[in-house]
């Protein structure tokens, strides 16, 4: 408790140091440049300019130390008072920091935990951190800059400013963007959303991809850099990769194509040529399956473009057909209680319909009786364990009925002379 009253008393103290020198930071303002008055609503707008002017003034920033006669003498080509103003504003950078992650712990927290929503919260785990570094390098940045620095240390201390500022910006924006992208995942998410899954990482990854442009190329115009010309050789640049990237870029846009068109989904099997197996990922570039035998098979996107697949797992059931043979001394009687038998197995199971059972024709050995009938699901193991189920059934009930299966004989006839 005694350490949390003493960081509130040094923080009040530096603050109150800092207003008592705004009256004569605007008077200066004031008598250096008078159109700066007439302007200022229109400037006043604009972060930025304010970030610049506070900079660019810092001199007179002075926490009214210059007002001190002894502090006015000069060592080491600087006045004493410029060396302790430093001071004050590198402190004064540094309790500012912790001052607002005391801000972020105490008060916003106990705001945001008061919300149905968790995006506040999330958004303020990302960013305190950031906005810390930013505070902090900006009030070290005018505590240096009142210094008299030659012109190449003052052009590398603006650059190092520029650098740290923008990485800072840059990391809370690809952070807000984790953020909200989860957030639209969450609700517009369906059952189905494997597809979902992987369009989220492109368009993830494409605004953060945009952001970094945007952020180095802003970046570069604030250290002096000719962005035009940087982004006229990107073009020419670009068409050549472009030309070298044909494949690529034909693989890129066959997964843009699954993308939209949705022809299957991570889980779905599918078959495409000699490949029967399960998507396991969709990537930019190709398609993994893994094969029934357990390979896993990478296809380019180009070719999934260009294929006819059949989603298996896109069915709604399984069509199954078999052809039951029994004895040819079977008598007629009983092969229509065969019939009968078969039919009420199968619509006795709570997972076939539409049955057909009928005895459609005589094969070589064998009075062939057909079964054709829908199973209601789409799970392999399942279908495989339900046809078990009434292959098991059959027999018994055709071993209780006295009714034979046929196997392939032949009858041989010899005659002798």
């Amino acid at each position: 408790m005694a350490s949390k009253w003493k960081f509130l008393g040094l923080s009040a103290v530096l603050w109150t140091l800092l207003f008592l020198s705004l009256p004569h930071w605007l008077a200066a303002q004031t008598n250096t440049n008078p159109v700066a008055v007439t302007n200022a609503p229109a400037r006043s707008s604009s972060a930025t300019n304010l970030l610049t002017q506070l900079t660019e003034r810092a001199d007179v920033l002075t926490f009214g130390l210059d007002r001190f006669e002894p502090l006015r003498t000069p060592f080491l080509g600087n006045p004493l008072w410029q060396y302790l103003a430093s001071l004050i504003y590198i402190v004064l950078a540094f309790y500012v920091a912790k001052f607002l992650d005391w801000l972020t712990r105490v008060w916003l927290r106990k705001f945001t935990g008061r919300t149905k929503t968790s995006l506040d919260d999330q958004l303020l785990e990302l960013l305190n951190g950031p906005i810390k570094v930013v505070v902090f390098v900006v009030f070290l940045h005018i505590g240096l800059s009142i210094f008299h620095w030659p012109p190449l240390a003052e052009l590398w201390l603006h650059k190092a400013f520029v650098i740290v500022l923008a990485v800072s910006l840059t990391y809370m924006a690809l952070k807000v963007t984790d953020v909200l992208v989860n957030l639209w995942r969450e609700r517009g998410a369906d059952a189905e959303k494997g597809m979902n899954e992987q369009l989220f990482i492109v368009i993830r990854n494409g605004i953060k991809a945009f952001l970094l442009v945007i952020a180095v190329l802003v970046t570069m115009q604030n250290l002096g850099v000719n962005v035009t010309a940087a982004i006229a050789s990107l073009s020419i640049g670009g068409l050549a990769i472009g030309l070298a990237a044909q494949d690529t870029l034909a693989n890129l846009f066959g997964a843009v194509a699954i993308f939209a068109d949705k022809p299957f989904r991570v889980g779905d099997r599918v078959k495409l040529d000699a490949v029967d197996g399960t998507v396991e990922t969709i990537g930019l570039r190709s398609t993994r399956v893994r094969s029934l035998d357990g390979h896993l098979v990478t296809i380019p996107n180009k070719t999934m473009g260009n294929a006819t697949i059949t989603n298996v797992t896109a069915r709604p059931n399984i069509k199954t057909e078999m052809n039951l043979g029994i004895t040819y001394d079977t008598p007629t009687e009983k092969v229509l209680r065969a019939s009968v038998i078969l039919g009420e197995i199968y619509r006795a199971h709570p997972l076939t319909t539409d049955v057909w059972v009928s005895f459609n024709k005589f094969n070589d050995s064998a009075l062939n009786i057909y079964v054709v009938h829908w199973w209601n699901g789409v799970e392999p193991k399942a279908h495989l364990m339900g046809m078990q189920e009434l292959n098991l059934e059959i027999k018994r009930r055709f071993e209780a009925e006295g009714i034979e299966f046929a196997y392939p004989t032949q009858t041989v006839h010899v005659r002798t002379k």
